[in-house]
C-alpha cells in the first residue's frame, strides 16, 4: 500500500478514536435512585373471598409517611403462612424478599427496604388483623387514648377496640399544621387533648393562625374525624389530604355526646380578610358505600364529605351554639338510601364522625381562637349480633 494512503488510512482511525471518544464523553451514567420506599402491597391467597371482605381488600397503596402498616382481614382467615408482594421506587430491595411466606400469628413482621444505591434503608412494620364483625348496640368514643406522634410535635388518639386492645382510626388536620408552624409547642396545635372533659379527658379543638400560609390558607381549624390524613399532598390538594371513615358494620341510627363551644372574634377568609362573619363549628357522622358502582375501592374526601352521591346517610347537629357549659346533643341518622345488610356484613359501608371548631375550615374560613370542646361521644346502632 503506498504511504500516502497508510497515512490517510491512520489519520483515519486517529479521527474515528477521537470522535468515537468525544461521543462517549456526552454521555454519563444516570445516578442511582436513593429512595426506598414500599408504594403498594399485595396479598395472593386461593380463596380472597373467606380470607378478605372486599376483593379490592387484595391490594392497598401505601401512604409514604406510613411505615406501621395494618391489614384487615377476616377472623377466620389463617394468617400462619402468608406471602406479601411489594411495588417498591424504582431499584429498590425488599428484606424478606416480596413474595416470601411469612408467620403473621405472632404480630407484625418486618420489612426492610435498600434503596437501588444501597446508601438508605428503610423498615416497615406490617400486620395481618383478623377482624370478627359483630355489631354493638352502642360504639363509644371517650378520647382518653392519646400520645405525642413518634417525632413529639403533636397529638394523636387512638380509638378503643371491642378487644380492648388500641386502635388507630382517630386523624387530624395536626400534620398539616405542622408545615406551616413545626415550631409551635404541642399545646399551641390545633387539637389537643384536654383533662377537663365532660367526665376524664376531652378533646380541645381550636381554629389557629396560619403565619406565613396566611394568603392562601389564613386559618387551620381544629378538627378530629375518624379516617386519615395524607400529610403528603396537605399543601397542594389541600381537600383530598382528608380521608374520611372506616369500614362499619352496624346500622347507626342516632348520634349523641356533649360539647363546649366559643366562636373566635374577628371571622378570616383568603387572602387573609376580616368579614363580618360569626363562626360556627360543626359536629356530623357520615355513613357511605366504600365501593363505587363499578367495584372501585371510595373514600370521602374534604370537597365531598356531605355531598357524594355514595353517602347513605348523615346525622349533623344543626343547633351547635355558645355555651360554656357541658351541652348533650342527641341528633338522628337522616338516610337517603336502603342498607344492604349483606353489604353491611361483609363491611362494604364506612362511618366517619368528625368534629370542627369552624364548620367552614375545609375552606379556610374561620375565626382564629374559635374553640370547640367534645366528649363522650355515642353512635348507636340499631341491633347487636
Amino acid at each position: 500500500m503506498r504511504l500516502d494512503r497508510l497515512q490517510a488510512a491512520g489519520l483515519t482511525v486517529v479521527a474515528g478514536t477521537l470522535l468515537a471518544l468525544t461521543m462517549t464523553g456526552c454521555f454519563k451514567d444516570e445516578p442511582l435512585n436513593a429512595e426506598c420506599d414500599i408504594e403498594r402491597v399485595a396479598i395472593t391467597v386461593d380463596n380472597p373471598e373467606k380470607f378478605f371482605f372486599q376483593i379490592t381488600d387484595t391490594a392497598r397503596n401505601i401512604n409514604y409517611a406510613d411505615s406501621i402498616i395494618t391489614i384487615d382481614v377476616r377472623g377466620a382467615a389463617d394468617i400462619s403462612a402468608v406471602a406479601l408482594r411489594f411495588v417498591t421506587t424504582a431499584g429498590a430491595s425488599v428484606t424478606p424478599a416480596s413474595g416470601t411466606v411469612q408467620d403473621f400469628t405472632g404480630g407484625p413482621v418486618t420489612y426492610t427496604v435498600t434503596s437501588q444505591d444501597g446508601n438508605w434503608r428503610r423498615r416497615y412494620y406490617i400486620s395481618l388483623r383478623n377482624v370478627w364483625v359483630t355489631v354493638q348496640d352502642t360504639i363509644k368514643y371517650d378520647f382518653e387514648h392519646y400520645e405525642l406522634n413518634a417525632a413529639g410535635q403533636y397529638y394523636v388518639w387512638h380509638n378503643e377496640l371491642a378487644d380492648g386492645t388500641l386502635g388507630n382510626d382517630w386523624a387530624s388536620g395536626n400534620g398539616g399544621y405542622n408545615m406551616a408552624k413545626g415550631k409551635d409547642a404541642p399545646e399551641n396545635y390545633p387539637s389537643v387533648p384536654d383533662p377537663n372533659g365532660y367526665e376524664g379527658a376531652c378533646v380541645r379543638l381550636t381554629t389557629r393562625d396560619t403565619g406565613p400560609l396566611g394568603i392562601t390558607m389564613p386559618i387551620a381549624a381544629g378538627n378530629l374525624y375518624i379516617g386519615e390524613f395524607d400529610v403528603s399532598v396537605a399543601l397542594k390538594k389541600t381537600l383530598q389530604a382528608t380521608l374520611f371513615g372506616k369500614p362499619f358494620t352496624g346500622r347507626p341510627v342516632k348520634y349523641t355526646g356533649y360539647y363546649k363551644y366559643k366562636a373566635g372574634p374577628k371571622f378570616t377568609v383568603k387572602p387573609k380578610k376580616v368579614v363580618d362573619r360569626v363562626d360556627i363549628g360543626d359536629i356530623y357522622s357520615v355513613l357511605y358505600l366504600n365501593h363505587d358502582a363499578e367495584g372501585n375501592p371510595f373514600v370521602l374526601h374534604g370537597d365531598d364529605v356531605l355531598s357524594s352521591p355514595q353517602i347513605v346517610a348523615i346525622a349533623r347537629v344543626k343547633d351547635l351554639h355558645e355555651t360554656s357549659e357541658w351541652t348533650y346533643f342527641e341528633v338522628e341518622y337522616e338516610y337517603s338510601k336502603e342498607i344492604d345488610e349483606a353489604l353491611l356484613a361483609e363491611r362494604g359501608y364506612n362511618l366517619t364522625v368528625v368534629f370542627s371548631s369552624s364548620r367552614d375550615g375545609a375552606s379556610f374560613e374561620g375565626a382564629v381562637g374559635s374553640e370547640l370542646m367534645v366528649d363522650k361521644v355515642r353512635v348507636i346502632t340499631a341491633h347487636e349480633e
